[in-house]
C-alpha cells in the first residue's frame, strides 16, 4: 500500500544520507551488522512480487550498489539469497527503460566481483544480453538510444573475467565482434564522441582475453595489427590518450609468447659440486625476494624464537682451528724492539713483482696499440682479431704492458696494472678465462663531477614498445642474426665483416650470453643465469666494439626477472671508453638515454618447472662518441676479485708495519679452489709490555663483511672506502684502530664474482641463506665466517659489531637493517606485552649517527625487524645465535639519493668508498665514554656526543619493499588497462541516475556523473511527499545537532 512504500522510501533515503556523511567507515559497520543481507532480502521481495513496483525496486537496488561495492562478499551472498539471476532477469525484462536497466546493470557489476558469481552469471547468458545491449556505429540509432552500449559495456565487462565465460566469448565469436565494433566505432568518431564506448570495448577485450585461447583469438583475428593502426591515429589527439594506454597494454596482453632464444634455460656454466652425481642439477628457482610473502605475517612473533639463543651448529672443539685466524693475540710483536721496517719479500709477492711472473693475455687492444705506436685512434677491429688470438703474443705480453704504462703512466691510486694481472692469473673460473678486460686492468678513476640522474622522456616505454609490436606485424623488417654466443664462439668469428656491433664478456666477472642483430642498430641482449641454475638475470657487463661515433645504438637485455628496476626511476648503465682511458680520462660514467624497463612477451626455455616466470626487458639507448672504440658497458662499477686482490696486496704495502697490524689470511678456499681473504686491522701495542699487549688483546672486536651477493659490486666498493680509511693515517683511522680489532672479511663470494653471477656461489643457493646450517663443502666462506664468529664468541669476544655490506637494486640511497625484539612485536601486533621486555636501544646509536655525518644516509629508510623470510642472513643469525646487539645489513643503492645534499644525483665509486669510511667514523660514538675526542678526527666531531640512545618512536619501516611511486608507465601488461570505478565514482553514478525521473528518461541523455561530482544521496527524490520531506528535514536536523558525522 502506499503508506507502506513511503515508509520504506523514508527508511531507505534516510540510510543514504547516514551512508552518504563522512568515510565508509558507517558503510562497513552497516555490513558487519548483517545491511547487505537486509538489502538483498528487500531486493528478492520486492523483485519477486506478481508485478513489481520499481519506484521502491530501483532506489534499493540503488543503495545495494553503494554499499555491495564495499562488501568484499557481496557476490556470494547474493548467490546464496538467490538474488543474481533475478536481476539478471529484471534485466532481460527492462531493456528499453534506461533507468531500470542501469540499476540492473551496476548491481551486477558489484556481483561480478566474484569470480564464481560472474561465471554463474556466464553460464546463464549474460554474455548474450551484453550483445544484445550493443550495436555497430551503423544502427546507434535505433536499439542504442534506450539503453547507451558504452554504459552497458562499461558496467558489464567484469562478466568477460572468468576463463569460463573467456572461453565462451572465444567459442561464440565474441572476441571477434569485439574487435570489430571497436573498428567501426573508433573509424566514425570523428570528434572524440565516442571514447567511452571505445573504451568500454576495450575493457571487454581486456578481460575477456585472461585465457591463452582468448588471446590467440585477437591474434588470429588480426587484433594486433587493428589495435596498432587504430593507435597510431590517435598519439596526435590528447583527448584519445585513455584510448592509446588501454590499447597498448591489450595489445602487450596478446603478443605471442615465445621462449628466449637459448639451447636451455640453464646457466652456460655448470660445476660439478662436491658429492653430487653428474646428474644432479639445482634449478635455483628460489624467490629471494619473498616478494610474494605478505609482509606484517612475515614479521616473527614468537618470542621464544627471538629472545632464547639457539644450540651452536657443531662441536665446539671444531672451534679450535680458528684460533689460527686471529694472530693478533698470539703475535709477540717481535719487530717493535728492532726497529726495522724492512721484510722479506714473500713467495706470493714476488710472483705479484717479479720479472718471472706469468700474466695471462694482455687486456683487448693493449698488443695491437703497442704495435701500431700506441696511435690515438684505436683500431677495434684489429684487437678484436688479436683478442681471439692472443695466445700467440703471451710471451711478448709483459714487455708490451711495460711499454705501454711507460708511455701513459698508470695513474689510480692503490691500483698497479702488473698486480691486477698477475693476481688475475691465480685466479680459477669455470669458463677457464684467459683475457683480462681493459678497465679492470687499467683501473678507473672517479668521475670528475656527479652526475644526475636521468630524466625519463615521456611516453619512452610506449615508443618501445610500438617498436616491440612491429617486429610481430613486420616480420620481414628484422635482420635476427646472432653476433655473439658464449657458447659458440663460431658466431663472433661470423659477425667480423658483418656491419654489426662485436660483442664480447668471457672474462672475470663478465655476463652476456647471447646478442641478436635484431634490426639496423639494435640487439638484443640474453644474460647467463647464475651457475648450476637457471634463474637471477640481472647483473651485466660485457664489452663492445666496432660502432660508429654519433649514431643511437639500442640495447635491449630482455630477460631480466625483477617486477620493477630503478632504471624505471633515473638509474643508468656505467660505460667504460679505452680510447679515453688511454687519453687520461679512465673513468667508468653513466651512460644511456630512452631508458625503461617493462614486463615483455618472453617466457623461459621449455619453462622447466611450469612456473609463470616472466621477462622484463632493460632497454636503454648508447650514442658512442669515438668510431672503433672498445668500449665496455655494465650493470654497475665493476670490482673484481682481482682487483681485490691486487688492492690488498698495494694496501699492505702502503702501511706502516710498525704502527698499524696489518694481516692478510686466507679463510678457507672457495668451491673452486680460491681463497677467500680475511683481513686483520688493528694498531701495534707501542711496546712489547705485558700492558700494552693485554690493551690490544682486550680490545673489542668489529667484524665487516662484503659481497655475499656477487651483483652487488656496489658492496665492494663501500668496503674499499673502509679498508682504505683503516689503514691511512687519518687521526680518526689512527682513533679506531686503537679501540678496536677489524676482522674483515671484504668478499664472502669469490666463486659468484668471479664467474659473472648476480645471486648466487657455484652451488646455485643463496649463501645469504644459508647461515643458520651451513654446509663446510657446498658453503665454506659461511661456514668458516660463522665457525670464526662462534670462536669469538666463546673465548668470550664476541663483535661489538657486525655489519655486512649489500647493494640494493630497487631504493635509493644507503641504509642499515637491525634486529629489535621489541619493534618486531610493535610491527606485527603481536599481543606480547613489550612494556615488560628488556632491550638494549643502542642498536640505533649507529644508524644516527651516520644519518649526521653521512650525506648519503637516509635514517628514514633503516628497518630493525626480524622476518621469517630472513631468519637464515647472516644479520639475524650473528643477533640471534652470538648475542651481537648491532648486527646489521647496510645497503647501498646502484642508483642514487632522493635527500640530502646528493638529492638527484647518481651515486659514484667516490661516494660509496665515503660511504665506508664514514660508518668507520660512526664508530667512534659507541666509545665516546672510555675516549677522548679531537676535533681533528672528524669535521663534525659534535654529531658524536648529542646522541640519544633512547628509542625515538616504536615504528620501523617497512623497508624490504619498494619506496618508490608507482612507475609513470605501466611496467606489467595484465593489470587492467581501463581500471574499475571506485567506490565514489560509481557513488556519482547511482546519484545522477537516481536524481532522473521515468518521464526524464524517455527524452534526456542519461546525465553524466560529473554533473554531481559531490557525494550526495539522491535515492528517491522525485517519490516522496512534501510531509515526508519536511520530516526528513527534522530528523537531519536533529542528527547533525548530535554531531554524527564526527563519529565516523
Amino acid at each position: 500500500d502506499s503508506e507502506h512504500l513511503e515508509s520504506t522510501l523514508n527508511i531507505l533515503n534516510v540510510l543514504d544520507e547516514l551512508l552518504s556523511a563522512g568515510t565508509d567507515r558507517r558503510i562497513h559497520y552497516m555490513i558487519a551488522k548483517g545491511g547487505s543481507e537486509a538489502l538483498l532480502t528487500a531486493l528478492v521481495s520486492a523483485a519477486r512480487a506478481p508485478s513489481p513496483n520499481f519506484s521502491m525496486l530501483v532506489p534499493v537496488m540503488h543503495l545495494l550498489a553503494k554499499v555491495g561495492h564495499r562488501d568484499r562478499n557481496i557476490g556470494q551472498k547474493a548467490e546464496k539469497m538467490e538474488a543474481v539471476l533475478l536481476t539478471l532477469d529484471l534485466l532481460r525484462q527492462n531493456v528499453k527503460h534506461a533507468r531500470r536497466a542501469a540499476a540492473c546493470l551496476w548491481l551486477l557489476q558489484v556481483f561480478c566481483s566474484s569470480i564464481s558469481t560472474a561465471t554463474l552469471l556466464g553460464k546463464n547468458g549474460a554474455l548474450d544480453i551484453v550483445f544484445k545491449l550493443i550495436s555497430p556505429y551503423t544502427t546507434k540509432h535505433t536499439r542504442m538510444s534506450t539503453v547507451k552500449g558504452g554504459f552497458t559495456l562499461k558496467h558489464m565487462s567484469s562478466v568477460f573475467f572468468p576463463d569460463a565465460n573467456s572461453r565462451c566469448a572465444v567459442a561464440k565469436g565474441y572476441i571477434s565482434g569485439l574487435l570489430r565494433l571497436y573498428e567501426d566505432w573508433h573509424h566514425r568518431d570523428m570528434g572524440n564522441g565516442y571514447v567511452t564506448m571505445c573504451k568500454a570495448l576495450l575493457r571487454c577485450l581486456q578481460h575477456a582475453t585472461n585465457t591463452s585461447a582468448a588471446r590467440a583469438a585477437v591474434v588470429a583475428e588480426g587484433g594486433m595489427g587493428l589495435l596498432f593502426h587504430t593507435t597510431q591515429s590517435c598519439l596526435d589527439n590528447k583527448g584519445l590518450e585513455s584510448l592509446v594506454d588501454a590499447a597498448v597494454q591489450l595489445m602487450r596482453k596478446c603478443y605471442p609468447k615465445c621462449p628466449v632464444p637459448l639451447r636451455s634455460g640453464y646457466s652456460a656454466y655448470m660445476f660439478p659440486l662436491p658429492g653430487s652425481s653428474d646428474d644432479d642439477s639445482n634449478d635455483g628457482n628460489r624467490n629471494d625476494d619473498q616478494s610474494s610473502r605478505d609482509y606484517d605475517d612475515d614479521l616473527e612473533t614468537d618470542l621464544k624464537k627471538l629472545r632464547v639463543k639457539p644450540e651452536p651448529d657443531r662441536p665446539m672443539e671444531e672451534l679450535g682451528q680458528y684460533v689460527e685466524l686471529c694472530p693478533e693475540l698470539h703475535c709477540d710483536f717481535q719487530d717493535l724492539d728492532s726497529g726495522s721496517e724492512e721484510e722479506e719479500s714473500s713467495d706470493e709477492e714476488i710472483l705479484l713483482c717479479g720479472k718471472n711472473s706469468t700474466f695471462k693475455s694482455a687486456p683487448r687492444g693493449l698488443i695491437d696499440q703497442e704495435r701500431d705506436g700506441l696511435t690515438d685512434h684505436l683500431r677495434a677491429r684489429d684487437l678484436h682479431n688479436h683478442y681471439l688470438n692472443s695466445y700467440k703474443a703471451k710471451e711478448d705480453t709483459p714487455g708490451m704492458v711495460d711499454r705501454l704504462l711507460e708511455k701513459h703512466g698508470p695513474c689510480i691510486p692503490h691500483h698497479d696494472p702488473r698486480t691486477y694481472a698477475a693476481a688475475a692469473a691465480r685466479t680459477n673460473s669455470v669458463a677457464g678465462y684467459s683475457i683480462l678486460a681493459f678497465p679492470d686492468f687499467w683501473g678507473h678513476l672517479p668521475p670528475c663531477c656527479q652526475e644526475l640522474m636521468a630524466e625519463r622522456k615521456p611516453k619512452v616505454q610506449r615508443e618501445r614498445v610500438f617498436e616491440d609490436i612491429l617486429r610481430y606485424l613486420h616480420p620481414e623488417d628484422l635482420i635476427n642474426k646472432v653476433v655473439f654466443d658464449l657458447e659458440d664462439p663460431s658466431s663472433q668469428v661470423n659477425s667480423e665483416h658483418s656491419g654489426s656491433l662485436r660483442f664480447f664478456s668471457k672474462f672475470e666477472s663478465g655476463n652476456l650470453r647471447k646478442a641478436v642483430h635484431v634490426r639496423s642498430h639494435e640487439y638484443d641482449l640474453i644474460l647467463n643465469a647464475d651457475a648450476n641454475c637457471s634463474q637471477h638475470h640481472q647483473w651485466f657487463y660485457f664489452e663492445v666494439s666496432g660502432m660508429k661515433a654519433n649514431v643511437p645504438y639500442r640495447f635491449n637485455i630482455i630477460n631480466c626477472e625483477k617486477a620493477n628496476s630503478q632504471f624505471n626511476y633515473g638509474m643508468q648503465p656505467v660505460l667504460y671508453s679505452v680510447r679515453e682511458a688511454l687519453e687520461g680520462k679512465p673513468h667508468w660514467v653513466r651512460a644511456g638515454s630512452n631508458i625503461c624497463y617493462y614486463r615483455n612477451h618472453f617466457c623461459p626455455v621449455h619453462n622447466q618447472n611450469g612456473s609463470s616466470s616472466a621477462y622484463y626487458t632493460l632497454t636503454f639507448t648508447v650514442t658512442f662518441q669515438h668510431t672503433d672504440d672498445v668500449c665496455y658497458l655494465a650493470y654497475h662499477y665493476p670490482y673484481t676479485y682481482s682487483a681485490l686482490q691486487s688492492h690488498l696486496q698495494q694496501l699492505r704495502k702502503s702501511v706502516d708495519q710498525r704502527k698499524v697490524f696489518f694481516q692478510q689470511q686466507s679463510l678457507c678456499n672457495t668451491i673452486a679452489g680460491n681463497p677467500c681473504p680475511l683481513v686483520t686491522i688493528t694498531a701495534c701495542p707501542p711496546s712489547r709490555s705485558w700492558r700494552d699487549l693485554q690493551q690490544l688483546r682486550n680490545r673489542p672486536y668489529v667484524v665487516l663483511t662484503a659481497r655475499v651477493h656477487p651483483g652487488e659490486s656496489n658492496a665492494s666498493w663501500v668496503m674499499k672506502g673502509t679498508l682504505e680509511f683503516l689503514c691511512s693515517d687519518d687521526p680518526a683511522a689512527k682513533t679506531l684502530r686503537e679501540a678496536y680489532i677489524f676482522k674483515i672479511i671484504p668478499m664472502l663470494n669469490p666463486d659468484g664474482v668471479i664467474n659473472g653471477m648476480h645471486r648466487c656461489s657455484l652451488n646455485g643457493e643463496d649463501l645469504n641463506r644459508q647461515w643458520m646450517k651451513p654446509d663446510p663443502n657446498l658453503s665454506p666462506t659461511i661456514y668458516h665466517a660463522k665457525g670464526l664468529l662462534y670462536y669469538l664468541n666463546t673465548t668470550g669476544r664476541s663483535p661489538l659489531v657486525f655489519c655486512d655490506y649489500h647493494g640494493h637494486s630497487r631504493k635509493k640511497n644507503v641504509f642499515l637493517y637491525g634486529c629489535s625484539v621489541k619493534e618486531t612485536l610493535w610491527q606485527s601486533g603481536s599481543a606480547v606485552d613489550t612494556a615488560s621486555l628488556k632491550e638494549d636501544p643502542g642498536y640505533r646509536t649507529i644508524s644516527k649517527t651516520l644519518d649526521r655525518i653521512a650525506p648519503a644516509f637516509a635514517f628514514n629508510s633503516c628497518n630493525y625487524l626480524v622476518e621469517k623470510s630472513r631468519e637464515a642472513t647472516a644479520r639475524v643469525v650473528v643477533w640471534r645465535e652470538m648475542g651481537v646487539l648491532r648486527s646489521y645489513t647496510m645497503e647501498s643503492t646502484y642508483n642514487g639519493c632522493d635527500q640530502g645534499i646528493f638529492k638527484g644525483l647518481q651515486i659514484g665509486t667516490r661516494e660509496l668508498e665515503e660511504m665506508g669510511m664514514k660508518f668507520c667514523q660512526s664508530l667512534l660514538s659507541l666509545r665516546r665514554s672510555t675516549m677522548l675526542y679531537n676535533r681533528k678526527l672528524i669535521s663534525q666531531p659534535c654529531t658524536l656526543y648529542d646522541l640519544d640512545d633512547k628509542l625515538q618512536d616504536h615504528k620501523s619501516h617497512n623497508s624490504f619493499e619498494d619506496d618508490e611511486p608507482p612507475c609513470v608507465e605501466e611496467i606489467e601488461y595484465l593489470n587492467d588497462c581501463c581500471p574499475e570505478y571506485n567506490e565514489d565514482m560509481l557513488d556519482q553514478e547511482v546519484n545522477s541516475n537516481a536524481f532522473s525521473s521515468e518521464d526524464e528518461e524517455e527524452n534526456d541523455k542519461p546525465r553524466s556523473s560529473l554533473q554531481h561530482p559531490e557525494r550526495k544521496p539522491r535515492l528517491i527524490p522525485c517519490f516522496m511527499h512534501r510531509t515526508s520531506l519536511e520530516a526528513l528535514s527534522v530528523k537531519r536536523s536533529s542528527c547533525q545537532s548530535n554531531d554524527i558525522t564526527n563519529n565516523t
